[in-house]
């Protein structure tokens, strides 16, 4: 699926701290933690809860984010519907990359169970 140039370079110059905030608002709104949460960004991107702070200290883009991140060997497996967009045909490598972490929130937000998320 093809996204604009438009689309990619809003998400690529994303400030991650802006959004995390987010992230943690509609988990814990669903009864899940920042716990799981951290857990989740942890599993698809390697960063632990001191780097993750750095990284939200520092203002980093989502470009700047995942460029730093050693992506999880099973996150071609995150597959699905998220903002409109088939995950597995996104061609943009940063945007399919946002979006497997917007589909892992949102799964945690609906209930799924840790090991199903975490595709293992």
């Amino acid at each position: 699926m093809k996204t604009t140039p438009e689309h990619d370079q809003r998400i690529a110059k994303m400030i991650f701290g802006s959004v995390y905030p987010h992230y943690i608002k509609k988990v814990e709104s669903k009864g899940r933690t920042i716990e799981e949460l951290h857990q989740v960004i942890e599993w698809l991107t390697g960063f632990d809860n001191k780097k993750l702070q750095e990284l939200i200290d520092e203002k980093v883009t989502f470009e700047t984010f995942f460029k730093r991140a050693t992506l999880n060997p099973n996150a071609h497996l995150i597959t699905g519907v998220i903002c409109g967009y088939r995950i597995e045909e996104i061609e943009t490598p940063l945007t399919k990359q946002a979006r497997y972490l917007d589909k892992l929130i949102d799964e945690l937000a609906k209930g799924k169970k840790m090991e199903k998320i975490l595709r293992q």
